[in-house]
């Protein structure tokens, strides 16, 4: 009996430690939906430092336009919490148009958003608000944009 109690509390103080690790690189997959295409493709994203990350992420929509990104984060865990963070970055972004002419358009996203680390499994959810602002082809700025996304934890 003592050995069953014993695994227990190392199940449950592991799990808790494993949650309150901040993870190095997760590999995942993200929506980018609002106002003009939606988009879907894969992520990565790699915390260096403190509070500092890199994400990187290649889009795809159904209008022949896909972009490529990298983004700075500057990340903070709320206090108290068990995995749940905030975070503000910014990111430059090169879209590719094959749908009203072959074009390129270089944007500026910044984001601010919630990212939220599940306790006992390795994944990570997130939600933020990023605004696409276009410098060519006719600047112009769409506020109206946010992604979600999920993340496998790789530590």
């Amino acid at each position: 009996m003592k050995k069953v109690k014993l695994a227990i509390l190392f199940l449950l103080f592991g799990a808790s430690a494993f949650a309150q690790t901040p993870y190095k690189t997760a590999l995942g997959l993200g929506i980018d939906v609002g106002d003009g295409s939606s988009f879907f493709g894969p992520q990565i994203k790699h915390v260096f430092g403190k509070n500092a990350a890199i994400q990187g992420q290649v889009m795809f929509s159904d209008y022949n336009f896909m972009y490529i990104g990298a983004d700075y984060q500057y990340v903070k865990n709320f206090p108290d919490t068990r995995g749940f963070a905030w975070y503000v970055g910014v990111g430059p972004q090169l879209g590719f148009n094959t749908n009203h002419g072959d074009y390129t358009e270089f944007a500026l996203r910044p984001q601010a958003g919630l990212e939220f680390k599940l306790p006992e499994v390795p994944l990570g959810l997130h939600f933020d608000w990023k605004p696409w602002w276009r410098l060519n082809h006719g600047s112009h700025f769409t506020p109206g944009r946010f992604s979600i996304g999920i993340k496998f934890i790789m530590k």
